[in-house]
């Protein structure tokens, strides 16, 4: 019996290890992916990235990239997931439905400035980073808030979300 309850255990921990790593630069991945019925395949993670140096789990963009690179999403595929979900305001981020039902939620995280002052704008406002550069000194990224959802381009020295994708 105690033989069996140790085999138990250590499933558990293997099932528990699988879905919450560490990345080895900092960075806790947790979660699942979810299919949303998207023509690209796109697989989006259920939960964003969390930071063990980061209280609001905010990266700027080199870190960001260091640490998660071909799994930021693209430009394109924020855009896909705008045009070709049903996204609904709850109140402190959106519920992102796809065409096959399954959905995601982005909270409204807001963002750090490059001085390192977090904008008190947590519940109204979301900014995701995209893996593409604007230029030397921008990057694109997911903007909404309760009214619209859009791409822009911040200082990549700002901290922002982030929420990875898988094909």
């Amino acid at each position: 019996m105690k033989k069996l309850l140790y085999v138990l255990a250590a499933a558990l921990c293997l099932v528990a290890c699988e879905k919450n790593t560490e990345n080895g630069s900092g960075s806790t991945v947790k979660g699942d992916y979810v299919d949303l019925g998207l023509k690209s395949g796109t697989k989006w993670k259920t939960q964003n990235e969390q930071s063990t140096y980061d209280y609001y789990d905010l990266f700027d963009y080199e870190t960001a990239i260091s640490e998660f690179g071909n799994n930021l999403p693209t430009e394109k595929q924020w855009k896909e997931l705008i045009s070709y979900c049903h996204w609904e305001w709850t109140g402190n981020g959106y519920k992102i439905t796809g065409s096959n039902g399954k959905s995601i939620s982005l909270p409204a995280t807001s963002y750090r400035d490059c001085d390192g002052n977090v904008s008190s704008n947590e519940g109204s406002d979301g900014c995701y980073w995209s893996s593409k550069q604007d230029d030397s000194d921008w990057a694109w990224n997911l903007f909404f808030d309760s009214d619209e959802v859009y791409m822009d381009s911040s200082r990549r020295c700002v901290g922002l979300s982030v929420r990875l994708v898988s094909k």
